[in-house]
């Protein structure tokens, strides 16, 4: 073997060596995530079956009425899986899950899956707009408060939030309907459209903005933000008094720090040092407060959907409930862990993002 061909060996194997670590560490990290996702899902599913079974509603009655003779109640019974082991049932229901299956709902002879991916947009939709209005101004207002603390300023950031924080979502949902609805008629009624407009244009993402705007129909587009800009307004209030409050708590204790004492000796202005260094480094914890109210927004809007009529994830576990559906209480319920999950996840690939440092 000649020279040139052990050196070209030699650094063939060194750079193998040198990758082989990175590639190692990226896959175990990789897998770790996934395990860690696969494991959680699997928690979620057990609880949320254990929780089926222990509530104090009868699923065979739900399909067959409460007149159906005993034979037609253990054909149910039977044909349900009842009769089975409980963990026998759970490994059923897991399978079927993983499949995309939540069985039929009782309610609308449709199955669960299918009604969830028609609700679950119009969720989507009204939940970003309100954690859209949250970070816009629940940031600043954190800011602002914080760099004033102790001053008027401070007070009137902490009062606007704890008036968030105190009012119940359904009592400022009636009052925005009582005076921005039937008052000053400034905003739309229940419902995501008027009732001339609904089914006028294509469904393509469930999200009649979005929807709107790919059909080029403004119109059918200004009379959905005549309807959710209320709705998502009350959100979006919830969603600020919570994000500013830790932006504020954030922000107090990087301003403090000796870094910002340095920047302001070097002669920064103090915008910069506020907005740019201190904002930035709080941008790390913020994000998973961000992610959170997020997930809690598609997860707690059950009452907002209630009083705006507006026919997303929430009304629909909720109508599913008091029906005692719980195919389909079972399935939503699964798609809210799903989403706090995954959200959780995203986080963590933001942080890394965000702070090189994590990397």
């Amino acid at each position: 073997m000649s020279d040139t061909d052990k050196i070209g060996g030699q650094g063939g194997a060194g750079a193998a060596a040198r990758v082989s670590p990175w590639l190692v560490t990226r896959g175990g990290g990789l897998l770790s995530a996934l395990a860690s996702v696969l494991i959680t899902m699997v928690g979620l599913l057990f609880i949320t079956f254990i929780i089926g079974r222990v509530m104090p509603i009868d699923p065979v009655l739900a399909v067959v009425g409460d007149r159906a003779s005993q034979e037609v109640y253990d054909a149910a019974y039977k044909e349900m899986g009842l009769d089975k082991p409980l963990l026998v049932q759970f490994g059923i229901f897991l399978q079927d899950v993983v499949q995309g299956d939540f069985g039929r709902s009782n309610l609308t002879a449709r199955p669960v899956s299918e009604d969830i991916a028609r609700v679950f947009p119009a969720t989507l939709e009204l939940a970003t707009l309100g954690v859209l209005i949250g970070v816009v101004l629940g940031v600043p207002f954190g800011v602002i408060a914080a760099v004033h603390q102790g001053r008027w300023p401070d007070h009137l950031v902490r009062l606007f939030g704890l008036f968030g924080y105190s009012m119940p979502i359904f009592w400022l949902g009636l009052i925005g309907l009582v005076i921005f609805y039937r008052q000053l008629d400034w905003v739309g009624g229940p419902g995501r459209l008027d009732i001339f407009y609904v089914d006028m244009i294509p469904s393509v993402t469930g999200m009649i903005l979005i929807d709107s705007l790919i059909a080029g129909d403004m119109t059918i587009f200004r009379n959905a933000v005549h309807h959710i800009v209320l709705p998502a307004s009350i959100l979006g209030y919830y969603s600020l008094a919570y994000i500013s409050r830790m932006t504020r708590s954030f922000m107090i204790e990087e301003l403090g720090k000796e870094y910002i004492t340095t920047a302001r000796v070097k002669g920064l202005s103090e915008g910069a040092v506020i907005w740019r260094h201190a904002l930035g480094n709080v941008l790390i914890p913020l994000i998973t407060v961000i992610a959170l109210s997020y997930a809690n927004l598609l997860e707690g809007s059950v009452l907002t959907e209630t009083i705006f009529a507006w026919p997303g994830l929430g009304q629909y576990i909720t109508t599913a409930l008091l029906s005692a559906d719980m195919n389909a209480v079972l399935g939503g319920t699964v798609v809210v862990g799903l989403c706090f999950i995954l959200l959780n996840k995203l986080s963590d690939v933001l942080y890394r993002v965000v702070d090189p440092r994590a990397r």
